[in-house]
């Protein structure tokens, strides 16, 4: 069996190296600070001062790297009047001392830049601190705007950059939030101007395909396709594929999708445009498409959404340790009784998603349920999650809630052996099985937009049928 990945934009295969979880694909550093692209960031002669040591010889952590680089070209020049020519006929030592007030006049017009990484427990004010920056100076620039006030929530690994004049005066400063996004704040007579600056990044098309072998991780991994692609792909085709149960080996996957550029090097990926998966014989193709308003879904080429109004398993889970029964002896209990949903037993911690749009009507200790949170979808259905260790903090009773979103986290918290997630489904307060009920379709494409959506989606499908002959062909 093979697996490919071909670029659009060349006819030799290519692979992509697999961003694991929790890890960024590529480190990129931090450019210098002349090479910075907001306006302020001028400057040149850059030097870099080693981070102190610590009494016992070693670096210390907590200051980070400091760079200090002197921007000579907007320093102010001393005025013809204070120059003095080498033949002048000055005694020497005048001639010393008038070098050295020009010198020192150089000193306190020029600008540096000190720059520090944010550390795992540093806060703005910390290292405005370690800046000898004062806290007034920062409650200053906290509230001058809105977008200043993001400054308060750095967080691990983004680069500070603040620029001073050679009296320690503040200039401006630079968030650099990762390789392409910078909060940008400049002091200026009548306040503080701030800005987000994003470094446009180079989209290119390509597509990969792959037939099954043992998994679908472990087969889309062969083709180069990231951790982030492959759950994308599995959450298209979620709702009519069951990923944990009805794959077989012999399977194929065929996808169209963008990788991202920055400087010529790949930075990161888009969004899937096309796929194709045949399960078992069955084809399942999808378009993704996104209206004038910026509304984007995935639709099977005649316009209906591959998303349903429900998920079928609100969480990623290792296996069904009980299913839905009239009958089922209870291990804690010891006796034997309805059993009204499925567990999916998971790992402590893993997030439990809303199974559909909705509202949230309880949030708290439910018997023996434990932790539980209901959602009521519409005026039909209700969906109840029991034994969470913790709630998302952001969702309360009352609270809205969109398909997807995460609302606790798996426990083992009422009457549970073990950690999982109890889930049941309503249809007007009759409990159906989650994994049988047949489950309402979300809305097809609207009819004002079918025609684009049509012509739009031709050629996608034209090249995915040509990918997946491919395949085929390759497999055989």
């Amino acid at each position: 069996m093979q697996a490919s990945v071909h670029h659009a934009e060349t006819s030799t295969l290519k692979s992509i190296a697999l961003t694991l979880p929790n890890q960024s694909k590529s480190e990129v550093a931090p450019e210098d600070a002349e090479k910075a692209p907001a306006p302020i960031l001028t400057g040149s002669n850059t030097i870099e001062a080693e981070t102190p040591a610590t009494p016992d010889g070693s670096q210390s952590a907590e200051v980070g790297q400091i760079e200090v680089s002197s921007d000579n070209n907007i320093a102010q020049q001393p005025s013809s009047k204070n120059i003095v020519s080498p033949d002048s006929g000055l005694p020497t030592n005048e001639q010393d001392d008038t070098a050295a007030l020009e010198q020192n006049a150089q000193v306190e017009n020029e600008v540096r830049w000190l720059k520090e990484k944010v550390n795992k427990g540093d806060s703005i004010s910390k290292i405005f601190s370690r800046m000898n920056l004062s806290a007034s100076l920062l409650h200053r620039i906290l509230n001058s705007s809105t977008e200043a006030k993001e400054l308060a929530s750095i967080k691990p690994g983004e680069i500070l950059k603040v620029k001073i004049d050679g009296e320690g005066n503040f200039l401006g400063l630079i968030l650099e939030r990762n390789a392409i996004e910078s909060l940008n704040i400049q002091e200026r007579d009548d306040g503080f101007r701030t800005r987000t600056v994003e470094r446009g990044l180079e989209t290119r098309i390509a597509n990969a395909s792959g037939t099954i072998t043992n998994s679908l991780y472990q087969s889309a991994q062969r083709t180069g396709l990231s951790d982030q692609l492959i759950m994308e792909l599995a959450n298209i085709f979620g709702w009519d594929i069951d990923f944990a149960l009805e794959i077989r080996a012999g399977d194929q996957f065929s996808l169209i999708y963008e990788d991202e550029y920055l400087d010529g090097e790949l930075y990161g990926h888009g969004s899937i445009l096309a796929a194709e998966f045949i399960n078992q014989g069955n084809v399942f193709r999808a378009i993704r498409y996104q209206d004038k308003n910026g509304n984007s879904n995935y639709f099977s080429p005649d316009g209906r959404s591959m998303r349903k109004a429900f998920l079928r398993a609100p969480v990623d889970f290792r296996r069904i340790s009980s299913h839905f029964t009239k009958a089922r002896w209870h291990p804690v209990l010891g006796k034997k009784r309805p059993h009204k949903g499925v567990d999916y037993a998971a790992a402590p911690g893993t997030p439990i998603k809303a199974a559909g749009d909705g509202r949230v009507i309880f949030r708290g200790i439910k018997g023996g349920y434990g932790k539980t949170v209901i959602l009521k979808h519409g005026d039909q259905y209700t969906t109840l999650y029991g034994h969470m260790s913790n709630y998302n903090n952001t969702v309360k009773s009352g609270s809205r809630v969109k398909q997807g979103q995460t609302i606790g986290y798996v426990g083992q918290t009422g009457l549970a052996t073990g950690p999982h997630l109890h889930y049941e489904f309503r249809v007007n307060d009759v409990h159906r099985n989650p994994l049988t009920v047949k489950i309402p379709l979300a809305s097809p494409i609207k009819k004002e937009y079918k025609a684009d959506f049509t012509r739009k989606s031709k050629p996608l499908l034209a090249q995915l049928e040509m990918i997946s002959r491919t395949q085929l062909a390759t497999a055989e």
